[in-house]
């Protein structure tokens, strides 16, 4: 692009220097030049002409090209600003998890309920359910033990206390972390206490709760924090004083997995009790089925005698019809009468 307007600059310059050289000769030579004069003239017009027609066409390129170029530009701010949009957002969301604004529930209570629904069936357990008619607060959570005795399930993650350790050991600053840790053990304390009051309460609940730290580093922190005076833990501190367990992501995992083996097994106890009931029924119906299969024996055999001495009157009968139709001599007075005959032809063959 720059080198045809440079060629363009020349080829005007050098259109200049000839007509400058062909005024001084006009003046010196007084001859009519009118005919080189115009032509001269008509080839400056078409010079003129396609250099404006040569400038147009480089103008057009030119804007197209700008257009393209900052439409390209203001396609990419646009994405751009959009992406910061999207992750200031994300920001926002993360620093209202994270500071306890409840919307949709806090982490610790995402987390908590992600464990319970991974592994315990949902008959198992139950959400926001009230402990004590006396008071208006919920448990987040209550796992069913058996014959209905629940187990209260809070969980608990003050941030600004747990990042207040972790700056103060980026610091290196040994007093501003022990004060931190101090902090963090009251805001865990203060808690232990207020999940006694409002949620244990035996016998519809057992005689301790339980407190979800939410991460591993959070739990590891709680677990091995001792009193500054007495040097007892504080997780042995909580459940002494307040019967609270402390548990961490793994822990908790660990406790859920053993109630649901226990539940598996109860289920298996119970299936196995019905089935051998069920097997005592079925002993009991054979013994009485085998003992009216006795009594139809009997009675088969009863039937079969009748049957037989039936049978064998027929045949005497049968026997005597064939005298009857085959009679003996008459005269003789020794020939025995037919049904004699007949009477002692059955007794030879039964004897």
């Amino acid at each position: 692009m720059q080198d045809s307007m440079s060629y363009l600059i020349l080829v005007l310059m050098g259109l200049i220097i000839y007509l400058l050289i062909s005024q001084k000769k006009n003046k010196s030579e007084p001859k009519d030049n009118s005919q080189e004069i115009n032509n001269l003239r008509d080839s400056i017009n078409n010079s003129f002409n396609t250099m404006t027609a040569s400038f147009n066409s480089l103008s057009k390129d030119v804007t197209r090209d700008m257009t393209q170029t900052l439409t390209s530009v203001n396609q990419k701010v646009e994405a751009f600003n959009m992406q910061v949009k999207d992750l200031n957002e994300s920001q926002r969301g993360i620093n209202k998890i994270l500071a306890g604004v409840k919307k949709f529930g806090t982490l610790a209570e995402f987390s908590l309920g992600s464990l319970l629904e991974d592994l315990l069936p949902a008959s198992q357990y139950l959400s926001n359910v009230k402990m004590k008619e006396d008071t208006s607060e919920n448990v987040e959570f209550a796992i069913k033990l058996k014959e209905d005795v629940l187990v209260p399930v809070d969980s608990h993650f003050p941030v600004d206390k747990f990042k207040a350790i972790e700056d103060a050991f980026k610091n290196e600053d040994k007093k501003a972390a022990a004060d931190a840790r101090k902090n963090l053990a009251k805001a865990f304390r203060d808690k232990a206490k207020s999940v006694n009051d409002k949620y244990i309460n035996p016998p519809k609940t057992t005689d301790f709760a339980i407190v979800y730290a939410p991460t591993e580093s959070l739990f590891s922190e709680l677990s091995s924090y001792q009193d500054p005076t007495t040097k007892e833990l504080l997780t042995q501190e909580l459940m002494k004083k307040y019967k609270v367990v402390i548990l961490g992501p793994n822990t908790l995992s660990a406790y859920l997995q053993s109630l649901h083996m226990g539940f598996q097994t109860l289920k298996v106890q119970k299936h196995a009790t019905e089935i051998y009931d069920h097997l005592k029924t079925i002993s009991t119906r054979f013994s009485s089925h085998f003992d009216n299969i006795y009594k139809l024996r009997k009675k088969l055999e009863e039937a079969m005698s009748v049957v037989d001495s039936f049978g064998k009157d027929a045949r005497a009968i049968s026997r005597s019809i064939e005298v009857i139709k085959n009679p003996t001599d008459d005269d003789d007075p020794d020939s025995p009468t037919p049904i004699s005959t007949a009477k002692q032809t059955e007794k030879r063959k039964v004897s």
